[in-house]
């Protein structure tokens, strides 16, 4: 079986990387031949993440590219496709796929529906509102990552519809670093695209470091200058990423409260608990569906629940301990490769 995999991201970019490149040797072993075609490279990332502009003749280099690999589709036995074909275009050629009878799988681990019908501009909103939609409809299988994701899919009027939650390779994160800091290591780790969560909570733990020794490490996201002295920046790299969680005491997921969040999986969480770090997470979408309050990790809405969580985990580190290790049970059970890519492999062999 020879599989095409039309991913947003190179393997650099987390989204690709877990929902798709993960995957791919456990497919090979199964006899099926991937090939993968990224829609922006890696320069792109690079690009976005430092905020700098991009050339329209580069941007318009991927749609061309991207065109290109559609018009050989039809040498494959399979099409997975991420989120969709062309961003911030119709979905014309889904919909081609649809009426020459290529059946495509499409996954999502966002809401990205909402890039289209909560934009600020009313022309985008106008045309591309049931857009996503429309990839949901015309698709033979949608993946989705959450129940929120999967219900956008049954109103879509999808015919096939399994969720496959974002899983971490549980081997990769079976290591121990001993902190020898005197400090309290509270982590985060992610994107410079959502910084926007640890700023909303910075005050916060303002008022925890008057009160205990503690340091705030951010890895894969900078803000410049930095003018906090708690407050340590540490660059991402997937060879690094494991060990940088592993040396965190506390792991935290801050969110917002709005549609946007209700799409994501919970991925930082699940990477925390895999490294048997306790967690404190924002009670929001699939946050509430992988921490059971108390037991594995503390869920909070208000500053006081914030404060009130990380100081008690800060001063009793059994119930770190504790927690961190009923975390990576949960994980075991639920969020490891281990436990979904027979899902995957069904979805792909089936979906004919």
């Amino acid at each position: 079986m020879k599989a095409l995999y039309l991913t947003k991201y190179s393997r650099n970019g987390a989204s690709s990387r877990l929902r798709s490149y993960q995957y791919f040797p456990l497919l090979e072993k199964e006899g099926i031949q991937v090939t993968v075609s990224p829609f922006f490279d890696e320069e792109y990332l690079e690009l976005l993440y430092a905020k700098k502009s991009i050339s329209k003749f580069k941007i318009a280099s991927f749609y061309l590219n991207r065109l290109k690999k559609i018009a050989l589709i039809y040498k494959y036995d399979k099409v997975i496709i991420e989120k969709e074909l062309f961003p911030y275009f119709f979905s014309w050629f889904e919909q081609l796929l649809f009426i020459f009878n290529i059946k495509y799988i499409v996954d999502y681990d966002d809401a990205i529906f909402h890039n289209y019908d909560l934009h600020p501009n009313k022309i985008i909103r106008f045309l591309l509102k049931n857009k996503i939609g429309n990839v949901m409809k015309y698709s033979n299988h949608v993946i989705a990552g959450n129940d929120y994701l999967a219900s956008k899919a049954k109103l879509s009027g999808a015919k096939r519809i399994t969720i496959l939650p974002t899983v971490i390779d549980l081997e990769l994160y079976d290591i121990k670093i001993e902190n020898k800091n005197n400090k309290i290591i509270i982590g985060w780790i992610g994107s410079p695209t959502t910084y926007k969560y640890i700023e909303n909570i910075i005050p916060y733990l303002k008022k925890i470091v008057q009160k205990y020794n503690i340091e705030l490490q951010i890895v894969g996201a900078k803000k410049e200058p930095s003018t906090e002295e708690f407050i340590k920046f540490i660059p991402w790299k997937e060879e690094t990423e494991v060990s940088l969680i592993a040396n965190f005491d506390i792991g935290i997921m801050p969110l917002e409260n709005s549609p946007w969040e209700l799409g994501k999986c919970a991925y930082k969480i699940i990477q925390y608990m895999g490294c048997d770090i306790p967690v404190v997470a924002s009670s929001v979408g699939m946050n509430k569906e992988v921490i059971k309050n108390g037991e594995n990790g503390f869920l909070v809405t208000t500053e006081k629940e914030w404060i009130e969580a990380l100081s008690q985990l800060i001063e009793d580190k059994k119930l770190r301990i504790s927690l961190g290790q009923n975390g990576k049970i949960t994980v075991g059970n639920n969020y490891c490769t281990h436990a979904k890519y027979k899902i995957l492999k069904t979805i792909l062999k089936n979906s004919l």
